[in-house]
């Protein structure tokens, strides 16, 4: 077994290797491997050694380290926190996984694709900085864009209202201000990152946006400053060269926002696992001596007795020693009615007591629950997913080195065969063949499809949460779906009442709702509501009694009523005609509940429970078949429940009894096979499944720890949601390629009508403004394009 634990005390690694040499000598001890960066041992044993013993023997080797329980906190001082920080060398990699899996020892960026690295043990107070850090510079990016963005178009206008306050060379200086910010504060990252891709040749997104907006930024203050060099078809009626301001800051501040955006897609799968970590309780009840004391639930250890009150979470993985009670454990198996459990049998951390009170011994604390272990999971499952090759990458590793040497091409030729000034005329053309291929539409082409296929998915109920997402529906061969809340309604409900020939149905019913007033048991609220709905009649009872894993019993009209299962009907002694047995037994076969009512000993009826099919979900499973997709069901339930479920929809392949890890190596076997697996389900215990698979689908009926963990979430729980998914994937893609077309057409046509190719016979020059006026269009193309995903049907 390992255990993890923190070290206080150390500051360099010489204090690392005392420390891990001292706790090796520890009897029972089998390893120890202490970071210091993390303040952290983790000790391997093959029986559990007590943290008393460890905290002895660093005492005696003079109590300048100690170690405790790795949830404890303890203070630190400021000089040794400094320490730490500069000596942290934590380690990083790259979520598109371009070195395959080369890690890093410092944050940065990865040198081949430009992308942020990111740590693989998640700091999510590190990533809420780093969105903070991209808001901050988004919002300043956006303040200073804006006025350069009005003045630029200003000049379109007609009257041209702002030169008659200034002159042009005014506000042509006054963008040139107001890019600075933008430039070197907010969006330099991207320049350094096009430099690196550069250096090392690794030529990606960043290198077509630093090349193509730097030098439309670096033309503009050239042209600012030495206007003269120009000749007069690159000047305005004004005299003053045309400047590019707006459309350097506009490129740099929309690939801000795409950043804004990633990164707040990292914050939200992050709050999945804080979500979790919610779920357990912070203090808990421990009985020492027969006395109650409240403790931090830090403090808990193997073999502590705890008490649980009624409705209380329970704090740790352990076993009941005294009481009875029926348990919530829907965040663990997510099946929503409530386990009954006696003394003798597991708890576990974070599901949800009853309404009896019980004391248990602690068997697993910390990170050694199963609540900590699937929080791990969910964190690791979410890390170890690569984000997709974006196309406009793929294009710019050719496009991007084409465009340069043709860019050199015409300088070169212009400054050999052109007219005089020659260099003057070689060094504009060969600008304005990079200021045709700037990327400003490139960078369009694949965010204005997501962003309005999102808009489209939304209005339909789906709610989209990357690109990635989009991409990876559309390539989908098998669907691994949950049973409860996805396949069914994820709720008790009446399907019938039975009753012996002696009594009605009307008269049964009554029984039950008027026994189940007073009760607290999810069952007996679907009897009433049942119940409610037919105006069936509330009787008056006396000597009510519910009994824990059983059923309840009282008193009306003088006469001892009964409901619940066979061991209720065995402590009252209940006799049931075989006709009744008969009849629960086939309702049982199919995976029902049945709760049977007896009046003074005598069985007169029972009330059928199940978790209903949704009426939808026969019809998608039917439809997703038909599409070329394999249906698989995994449940955490019987075998016997998921079998009736699974021949009433013809699933042929199904599990039961299915855990959150089961779950989670099912749909790894499954990626290993090669095949694209989707996971659509609505529990904390599908979350590890939904951030392992290749796409993540939740109901949205479900928790919100399952819908952080997925990528797609269908708002109306519904499996036609699925069906809409696709067709929307399929549209968005087909939308995407298109807009790369319109993105590349007008750079394609306008790059040798830039180098000058139409001059010696038409004498055709194409100025910067003109290739600009090109930028633009491709531009406006690709958002035309993208807008007509608004209209069609998804099914």
């Amino acid at each position: 077994m390992k255990k993890t634990y923190h070290i206080h005390g150390m500051s360099c690694n010489g204090c690392r290797a005392h420390v891990e040499s001292t706790l090796s000598g520890v009897k029972g001890v089998d390893g120890v491997e202490v970071k210091l960066e993390e303040a952290r041992a983790t000790i391997s044993s093959e029986k559990d050694v007590p943290l008393q013993k460890l905290q002895d023997a660093l005492k005696k080797d003079g109590g300048r380290y100690s170690i405790h329980a790795e949830e404890v906190a303890v203070d630190i001082p400021e000089k040794e926190k400094t320490v730490s920080k500069k000596a942290d060398s934590g380690s990083y990699y790259c979520p598109m996984r371009c070195e395959g899996d080369k890690t890093y020892s410092s944050p940065g960026d990865c040198p081949v694709c430009g992308m942020d690295l990111v740590p693989e043990e998640t700091d999510l107070d590190q990533e809420d900085d780093t969105y903070h850090q991209l808001l901050r510079k988004f919002w300043i990016a956006l303040g200073f864009t804006l006025p350069i963005f009005l003045i630029a178009m200003s000049e379109m206008l007609p009257s041209k209202p702002l030169f008659s306050i200034l002159e042009q060379s005014t506000w042509n200086l006054v963008q040139f201000t107001l890019s600075l910010p933008v430039v070197f504060y907010a969006t330099w990252m991207f320049f350094e990152r096009a430099y690196r891709s550069i250096v090392s040749w690794n030529l990606n997104m960043f290198t077509l946006i630093g090349i193509g907006s730097g030098v439309a930024w670096l033309f503009s203050v050239f042209g600012l400053v030495f206007p003269d060099f120009f000749p007069a078809q690159f000047k305005t009626d004004t005299g003053t060269v045309y400047v590019y301001f707006e459309a350097a800051t506009v490129i740099l501040t929309l690939v801000l926002m795409g950043q804004l955006l990633e990164a707040r897609a990292h914050r939200n799968t992050n709050s999945a696992v804080k979500k979790l970590m919610q779920l357990a309780p912070n203090e808990a009840i421990r009985i020492i001596d027969g006395q109650e004391e409240i403790i931090s639930i830090d403090e808990i250890e193997i073999g502590d007795i705890l008490r649980v009150k009624p409705g209380g979470k329970i704090p740790v993985d352990g076993l009941i020693t005294e009481g009875a009670t029926s348990i919530d454990e829907s965040m663990i198996t997510g099946e929503p009615i409530p386990v009954s459990k006696e003394a003798g049998e597991k708890v576990s951390s974070g599901t949800i007591n009853g309404n009896q009170s019980f004391l248990m011994e602690a068997e697993k604390v910390g990170s050694d629950t199963l609540l900590s272990q699937i929080i791990q999971m969910v964190n690791e499952a979410s890390r170890s997913k690569a984000p997709i090759q974006n196309l406009a990458d793929r294009i710019s590793k050719y496009f991007v080195p084409i465009v340069v040497l043709i860019s050199l091409i015409t300088f070169i030729a212009w400054s050999v065969w052109g007219p005089e000034p020659a260099y003057v005329y070689a060094l504009v053309n060969a600008i304005a063949v990079l200021i045709i291929a700037c990327p400003c539409a490139l960078g369009l082409a694949t965010p204005m499809s997501v962003m309005v296929g999102v808009g489209k998915g939304a209005q339909n109920g789906i709610l989209i949460k990357n690109a990635e997402a989009l991409e990876k529906m559309n390539k989908v061969d098998l669907l691994v779906i949950d049973k409860t809340g996805t396949i069914t309604e994820g709720k008790p409900s009446v399907e019938t009442i039975e009753a012996n020939g002696e009594n009605s149905e009307v008269e049964v019913l009554s029984y039950i709702v008027s026994v189940n007033q007073q009760s607290e048991h999810p069952l007996a609220k679907a009897t009433l509501v049942y119940g409610k709905d037919r105006g069936a009649e509330f009787l008056d009872i006396s000597h009510f009694e519910a009994i824990s894993g059983k059923g309840v019993r009282a008193r009306i009209k003088d006469k001892t009523i009964a409901l619940g299962n066979e061991k209720m009907m065995e402590l009252e002694e209940v006799v049931i005609s075989d006709d009744l047995l008969d009849k629960a037994e086939g309702f049982r076969s199919e995976g029902k509940t049945v709760s049977f009512l007896a009046k003074e000993n005598q069985a007169i009826g029972f009330v059928v429970i199940e978790d209903k099919i949704k009426e939808s979900s026969k019809e998608a499973i039917n439809a997703l078949r038909d599409r070329g997709i394999e249906v698989v069901m995994l449940t955490g339930d019987n075998k016997l429940t998921a079998k009736a479920v699974a021949d009433r929809l013809s699933l042929t392949q199904f599990k039961a009894g299915m855990l959150p890890e089961d779950k989670l190596k099912e749909v790894k076997q499954i990626q290993e096979e090669g095949r694209v697996v989707a996971m659509a389900g609505d529990g904390i215990n599908d979350a590890p499944a939904l951030a392992q698979s290749d796409l993540g689908i939740a109901m949205g009926t479900g928790t919100d720890v399952a819908i952080e963990s997925a990528t797609i979430t269908l708002v109306k729980g519904d499996l036609q949601g699925i069906l809409k998914a696709q067709r929307l994937s399929w549209k968005v893609m087909r939308n995407i390629k298109q807009n790369l077309f319109f993105a590349l057409i007008y750079n394609t046509l306008g790059v040798p009508i830039a180098a000058g190719v139409l001059y010696p016979v038409f004498g055709i020059l194409l100025s910067p403004m003109i290739a600009a006026l090109a930028m633009s269009f491709s531009s406006v193309s690709v958002i035309w394009n993208a807008l007509r995903l608004r209209t069609g049907e998804l099914i």
